[in-house]
């Protein structure tokens, strides 16, 4: 398979060149990863309503996203280690997503520092941050963030302590420390030569960029899995925003809602936005899709800031489904990483253009000709209407 039809080609293209424990870092979810699945399978459940013999020879795929005019109702989320994907592969992405004129979301834990994905290009992008427990180094990254000329904040707020993910721990990303553990990495790494060419050798420095200053020179992957452990707060609660705030006046997004309750308290908190989200079922496994939790907390916050969604997106008819149950906007994450671990750049583009592409079908058969024109009269009817 030379040439990727869907994402999930994309998918298929990135086992093959990336090794092992990458890929499996990607495209697992936590525990028995019940939620992973639930996030796919209910999204793809929702029925969409198709209409006929509506003018649909214009679609406006435009739409507004915290005072910033975008192409598509969509951004790259957030992931960590995205970089080691592709040579300074956040850098890859984020040219990538300014080409297309949407937004890019740089990971704290990426493999390109700030500075270097700001130099990379000419667009303004997001950053996301977790809370931890050295509040200087956090107001460091916030400054850079600034520096940067970052237009937007995602603060991510379900990971006070990280989850146990399986599959990390199987391939050897995780828990393997020491000369056994680098010794099994660069075996599989050997298996994928092309990827050991590109990344393994030409894609240095191989430092997590943004947290490289405090996990010091010649750190590793052990180093930086036990900084995590050590350095997420436990702690976080709804006060700390008053820290982000007074070291952040741009727009802020609260990533990692599920209930409705938590909702309503980040938009008295002063949130801009919020992203409903499990984390890719990354965190708790056996909670809701985020299909399923997205509705009601739309409904009780949508007039008071803005709802952005994630978790199961793998198509452009997926995006349609998302806005028809109440967001304003979708973070696209693993396809995103399957494009840019297959062919950089230029996958991360083509990518966007399926989306568009699938997009642009499901609105026209649904006889939606605008983003703003999808509610949920698009869906059969169903508890989400």
């Amino acid at each position: 398979m030379r040439q990727a039809a869907s994402t999930l080609d994309y998918r298929e293209l990135a086992r093959r060149r990336l090794p092992h424990f990458l890929f499996e870092y990607i495209d697992g979810g936590s525990y028995a990863e019940v939620t992973l699945r639930r996030n796919v399978d209910d999204l793809s459940a929702i029925a969409l309503r198709q209409r006929v013999l509506c003018d649909v020879s214009t679609l406006d795929l435009t739409t507004s996203l915290f005072g910033r005019a975008v192409a598509l109702p969509v951004a790259l989320a957030p992931i960590g280690l995205a970089g080691m994907n592709a040579r300074r592969g956040e850098v890859q992405a984020a040219r990538a997503a300014e080409k297309a004129g949407i937004p890019f979301c740089l990971s704290t834990v990426s493999a390109c520092p700030l500075p270097e994905v700001a130099a990379g290009t000419s667009a303004p992008f997001w950053f996301q941050l977790y809370m931890i427990r050295d509040r200087g180094f956090m107001a460091e990254l916030l400054d850079l963030a600034t520096a940067a000329g970052c237009d937007a904040l995602v603060f991510t707020v379900d990971m006070p302590v990280p989850g146990s993910r399986y599959r990390d721990y199987r391939s050897g990303l995780a828990g393997a420390s020491g000369m056994a553990g680098g010794l099994r990495r660069a075996w599989q790494a050997v298996q994928r030569p092309a990827w050991a060419w590109d990344v393994g050798l030409h894609g240095r420095p191989h430092q997590l960029g943004n947290v490289a200053p405090v996990l010091g020179k010649n750190s590793g992957l052990e180093d930086f899995f036990a900084w995590m452990r050590n350095n997420f707060d436990p702690k976080v609660s709804w006060s700390d925003l008053e820290f982000i705030r007074s070291r952040w006046s741009g727009p802020l997004i609260i990533k990692g809602i599920l209930d409705p309750e938590d909702a309503r308290a980040a938009a008295e908190a002063g949130a801009d936005g919020i992203v409903v989200s499990n984390h890719g079922g990354r965190q708790l496994d056996g909670v809701p899709s985020t299909a399923q939790a997205l509705p009601p907390i739309a409904d009780a916050v949508g007039d008071k800031l803005t709802v952005l969604a994630d978790g199961g997106v793998r198509t452009g008819l997926d995006v349609v489904r998302m806005l028809a149950l109440g967001a304003k906007g979708v973070l696209l994450g693993r396809v995103w990483a399957y494009a840019l671990a297959a062919r950089g750049e230029a996958g991360v583009a083509h990518m966007l253009q399926l989306i568009e592409a699938e997009m642009r079908v499901a609105m026209a058969l649904t006889g939606c000709t605008s983003i703003d024109k999808i509610s949920r009269d698009a869906l059969v009817e169903t508890g989400y209407r």
